[in-house]
């Protein structure tokens, strides 16, 4: 008998299977798609914000996701959530590979259980054994209940991984919706947190908890929304209107950033020329010290296209931290801004600047610093409150930095300040000052009170000659010549010049390297 009719009746038969299996798994595969559900889907919707897929397809180049895991089921059986409430996988951004896990608010919450941290795991091992960036999209109600310690292991796992891959690749979390207890630790552990208004909030206790503890009557936006953790708690770097402002936010501070520490931030090709000059900073410095100018704007004059995209901005305004480029290189900005608080150091802006100038020095990211600063903020509250440790994170975060560092003295650079912000002893690679810069212990008036002290009271006219002897003190020191002379400042510069100079040194320090003794790790004071 011919074989041929038993191969096709065999082949058939195999075909029919493998349409029913085919068939069953894309049936799964859509359950799971579905999430929570229409009706979950509707609400996430009528909050204002996007589903975890949703978010995944405006964040990611189109068609780029590879999903991982999506069959994987919770630990404990009965329980049902499609995927595990979170859809975790690779894809790019601008052609850059990234891996990402977008938490499912219509599953259960998006509460974490031992499977759903076990999946965020994988994509984090698997990111940094590749070298991409991690970006978490955060949206959970918190631990799952039902899976007691099980729930409380799998946030360990993720806490375990976010220190120690910590400097390893860039890790980024975006709070879309509510990050309760334990569950704040992970975005807090990563080098960026960006926040939705409205719709997302952090907090260790709930106003719930709030309530019947302490009685104090607050709400969610209140106790930990996003505007609270940008301006007061320094907790948001960056703040979106909604999910798509974010998703937005996310891609853009990604082009700052390297694939990992291994690499150099990729270049930024763009047509304002190296060679621009900057005449519209001639005139921005006013001779009388008290006098603001802003100082944003010196610092967009000078980077390419006049792009800067300021890092936490509401929090301790008295320093600005961003990113742009310079010559089509991505440099890490930080600056006094003597409209707040005159540009002075306070505990916060120290730890705002320090924070900054580490995430810099991580990922290979060139420092510029934009100094006009009368000193540290003097008061009982800042000293009770520890400013000698925090301005001395400063300190040690820019002597640690291994980057190009550039420093540019606009005006003032007095005392333990003019340290704190990149001077030469410091490790500048090259500090530039224009004329209008002073650098000096103090400011005239405070050292001619000091020095002069005795003369000044003994003077018949004691007001002429403090003024005569705060202007001879001017004269010599509030100048940058004095510092120029010991070599502490490496060039006076006319204010037009200031992006050619700085785009000219940037490139030759390009392939700089350092080589420090060996240690495990630095003991900075926290």
């Amino acid at each position: 008998m011919s074989e041929g009719p038993r191969r096709r009746g065999m082949t058939d038969d195999a075909g029919r299977w493998m349409n029913e299996l085919t068939a069953e798994m894309e049936e799964r595969r859509k359950r799971i798609a579905r999430g929570g559900g229409a009706s979950r889907l509707a609400a996430q919707h009528a909050a204002g914000k996007l589903s975890a897929r949703e978010r995944l397809e405006m964040l990611l180049d189109e068609d780029s996701f590879a999903e991982f895991g999506a069959f994987v089921e919770p630990l404990r059986e009965g329980l049902e959530a499609p995927g595990e409430g979170v859809v975790t996988g690779s894809g790019t951004i601008d052609g850059r590979t990234v891996f990402v896990f977008s938490q499912d608010f219509t599953v259960m919450g998006g509460s974490l259980g031992k499977m759903h941290a076990q999946k965020i795991c994988r994509v984090m091992d698997l990111a940094v054994q590749v070298g991409a960036p991690i970006i978490g999209l955060n949206d959970s109600a918190g631990a799952r209940i039902q899976e007691g310690v099980d729930s409380l292991s799998g946030y360990g796992e993720v806490f375990y991984r976010n220190a120690v891959y910590s400097g390893v690749v860039p890790q980024l979390s975006a709070v879309l919706g509510p990050c309760a207890g334990g569950a704040v630790y992970s975005p807090a552990l990563t080098d960026f947190v960006l926040m939705a208004r409205k719709a997302a909030y952090m907090f260790i206790t709930g106003p719930e908890v709030l309530r019947s503890v302490t009685r104090q009557e607050v709400g969610p936006e209140e106790l930990g929304g996003a505007d609270v953790h940008a301006r007061r708690s320094g907790v948001a770097h960056l703040v979106g209107a909604d999910d798509r402002a974010v998703l937005r936010l996310l891609r853009e501070l990604l082009g700052f950033l390297p694939q990992s520490a291994r690499e150099q931030p990729p270049l930024r090709p763009n047509d304002d020329p190296p060679e621009r000059e900057t005449p519209e900073l001639t005139g921005l410095v006013h001779p009388d010290q008290r006098r603001a100018y802003a100082m944003l704007a010196v610092v967009r004059a000078v980077m390419d296209e006049r792009r800067f995209l300021e890092v936490h901005r509401g929090f301790a305004r008295n320093v600005i931290t961003g990113f742009a480029h310079l010559g089509g290189r991505a440099v890490g900005v930080v600056a006094n801004d003597p409209s707040v608080l005159a540009g002075t150091l306070d505990i916060d802006a120290s730890d705002k600047a320090a924070r900054f100038i580490r995430t810099c020095d991580a990922f290979n990211v060139p420092i510029v610093t934009f100094v006009d600063v009368t000193g540290f903020m003097p008061g009982v509250a800042q000293e009770h409150g520890g400013i000698i440790r925090h301005g001395a994170k400063m300190l040690y975060a820019y002597a640690e930095a291994t980057v190009p560092k550039l420093t540019l003295i606009v005006r003032k650079s007095y005392g333990g300040a003019y340290l704190a912000m990149n001077s030469r002893d410091m490790g500048a690679d090259v500090v530039l000052a224009w004329p209008t810069a002073a650098v000096a212990v103090m400011g005239a008036e405070g050292a001619a009170n000091v020095l002069y002290r005795r003369r000044i009271e003994a003077a018949s006219d004691p007001e002429a000659l403090r003024a005569q002897l705060v202007d001879a003190y001017r004269a010599r020191h509030d100048n940058p010549y004095l510092a120029a002379g010991r070599g502490y400042v490496d060039d006076v510069i006319d204010p037009k010049e200031t992006r050619v100079a700085l785009i000219r040194h940037l490139r030759r320090l390009d392939g700089k390297r350092v080589e420090r003794p060996y240690r495990k790790h630095g003991n900075i004071p926290l």
